[in-house]
């Protein structure tokens, strides 16, 4: 058992979450009770992702996705309300990570997905560290290259193809970051990888030359919380569960 302050100030320090200009605070968003003996991790915190912890007996919930966005209603009404009543009639704690999530180079979305993938890492696409250049083991054409990327996060990918080549530079960014295609192809990648897709990705994809895989929002940014959830839980001896709330986006 352990303080959720203490787990809050070990988890912001090794993601450097201070650091981050973000779009949705870092860290403790909601406080529960003073001691953590269980923490659920998951991508998102959804209604039915709070109500699973409850019946887990969860102290505390980790997630990508929390809340009290940018440019969102403030107002704590309807769903909302409905969440976060949740929370406080069980004294679940939930602490969100967005961008440090992302950019830590060893248990971050970008990194994690990486490994699942057999990517070798090479760079950062930018100055936060969020999304990466990389390279393959070996070259490997773009319907080969979905095929293993639906075996490993139990999804199939949407391919677009820019062209005849096969792939060996990729880069890549978990999530909604499908906009850093431009970025990527400017950078000579055969392949660049993100988790969701726009009308207008499919132009530029073609145009400038670049294969573009959507490989899921939900299903590329699953490992990030799931990596953290693990390391702290043996860093302070807590049990730890990693909850999948399934979506197809």
């Amino acid at each position: 058992m352990e303080s959720i302050i203490t787990i809050t100030n070990y988890i912001d320090g090794i993601l450097n979450s201070k650091s981050f200009d973000d779009y949705a605070p870092n860290g403790l968003q909601v406080q529960g009770k003073a001691d953590i003996r269980k923490i659920v991790t998951g991508v998102s915190a959804t209604q039915a992702l709070i109500e699973t912890a409850i019946e887990k007996k969860a102290d505390a919930i980790l997630v990508h996705h929390g809340w009290f966005w940018d440019k969102e209603d403030p107002r704590i009404v309807g769903m909302k309300y409905k969440r976060l009543k949740l929370l406080m009639d069980n004294d679940i704690s939930m602490l969100g990570y967005h961008l440090p999530l992302d950019a830590h180079p060893e248990m971050g979305n970008n990194a994690q997905l990486a490994k699942r993938l057999d990517i070798q890492i090479e760079d950062v696409m930018d100055k936060q560290g969020v999304g990466n250049y990389g390279r393959l083991p070996e070259y490997i054409s773009l319907e080969k290259f979905g095929e293993n990327i639906e075996k490993s996060l139990l999804r199939k990918p949407t391919l677009i193809s820019g062209g005849d080549h096969a792939i060996r530079k990729v880069a890549w960014c978990t999530g909604g970051a499908q906009n850093w295609i431009h970025q990527a192809a400017e950078a000579g990648v055969d392949a660049y990888i993100s988790g969701e897709i726009s009308e207008h990705t499919v132009h530029v994809a073609r145009e400038m030359g670049v294969h573009y895989i959507a490989a899921g929002h939900h299903a590329t940014e699953r490992y990030g919380a799931m990596a953290l959830g693990e390391h702290v839980a043996a860093k302070f001896g807590l049990l730890h569960e990693f909850i999948d709330i399934d979506n197809p986006a």
